[in-house]
């Protein structure tokens, strides 16, 4: 039995987390902690735990064998080691930390304590999106030339628990806005359709419409668009948006010698697949996780059974390093208004 402890109770440890944990067999919600006492010792007493005042006090329970990260980005990287050196296993939400030597001093201190460290890259593990890659290293469309993939909605104040204190809009909690809370998804998750990496990046980042209750326009990116190129040769667009006042958009279109891959894209089907010969196929293998309805992600139950099994994650930290890379240089292109090798 796994005794995890959870750090911050706010809306994805409500959604994901929590009842993630409290729905497998395998592990028991051993602590909790928020810098809201009242949010931690409501959620405490739901799941039948155990709230911390601080979480340095929950980090000194050797009984606590894994610890979830679900706090503001900017204490992302110190809770992390801080846990890590406290003997704990690390699932960390994304985006992984707010500078890349922040995501690496994070992979070292994994290594040198020998535990395990997660990054919250769920997008790998909807249905439509691992069939996906499978057929696509089968060459179901061919080589991949270009592609575009999107992940649009109307800004985390419709979903987060408290939006008048929203800490997404605040740059020295957030740091980034929309292109680490979205584009980190949709980063990783083209390298994981192709299996291939970010080599180059051009982009734009921006804010255009989002404003604070101060009606200022907020201190972080609120759209950003991005042009990938792969270590495969193909090339792309990543776009990401807090501004899309209608229907999330959470979809990748790919390309290729042989035809063309609709993922998400179709309110039918999940994967659709246009032939080049004039064919073409339907799958309905489920539905997209929107704002509005949450499913279970799977990604809980999978790091649980890596804990369980002793096995290391396969989103690990390393691997998290080369979406977080391709972030920061997507940054740096936004700033200096040049393309930048990876």
């Amino acid at each position: 039995m796994i005794n995890v402890g959870v750090i911050g109770c706010g809306k994805i440890a409500q959604t994901r987390h929590l009842p993630e944990y409290a729905a497998n067999e395998n592990c028991i919600i051993a602590g909790l902690f928020d810098a809201n006492e009242n949010r931690a010792r409501e959620m405490a007493e739901k799941y039948n735990s155990k709230f911390y005042h601080s979480f340095e006090d929950l980090l000194l329970d050797e009984s606590i064998d894994a610890v979830s990260i679900c706090v503001a980005n900017h204490a992302h990287c110190e809770m992390t080691v801080s846990a890590l050196k406290a003997g704990k296993h690390v699932f960390c939400e994304k985006p992984m930390a707010t500078t890349l030597e922040e995501c690496e001093l994070m992979v070292r201190t994994a290594q040198d304590t020998g535990k395990y460290l997660m990054i919250g890259h769920n997008q790998r593990l909807a249905k439509a999106h691992a069939f996906a890659r499978k057929l696509i290293a089968d060459g179901e469309i061919g080589n991949i030339l270009t592609f575009t993939t999107k992940f649009g909605h109307q800004g985390p104040e419709s979903w987060t628990i408290d939006a008048k204190n929203n800490w997404f809009f605040d740059k020295k909690l957030a740091a980034f806005g929309a292109i680490a809370d979205l584009g980190i998804h949709k980063t990783d998750l083209i390298q994981f359709l192709t299996n291939q990496k970010i080599i180059e990046v051009t982009s734009y980042i921006g804010t255009l419409d989002k404003r604070s209750a101060n009606g200022n326009l907020i201190g972080v990116d609120d759209n950003t668009i991005c042009i990938y190129k792969l270590s495969g040769g193909a090339v792309g667009t990543m776009t990401v948006s807090w501004t899309y006042y209608g229907s999330e958009d959470n979809s990748t279109i790919l390309y290729g010698t042989d035809g063309i891959m609709y993922i998400y894209d179709d309110p039918n089907y999940s994967i659709k697949i246009e032939k080049r010969n004039g064919d073409s196929y339907y799958y309905d293998l489920d539905k997209i996780q929107t704002n509005t309805n949450q499913t279970k992600s799977g990604i809980i139950d999978l790091w649980l059974d890596c804990l369980v099994k002793r096995t290391p994650p396969d989103i690990s930290g390393e691997d998290a390093l080369f979406s977080m890379r391709a972030i920061f240089g997507a940054i740096e292109s936004a700033m200096s208004g040049r393309k930048i090798i990876l």
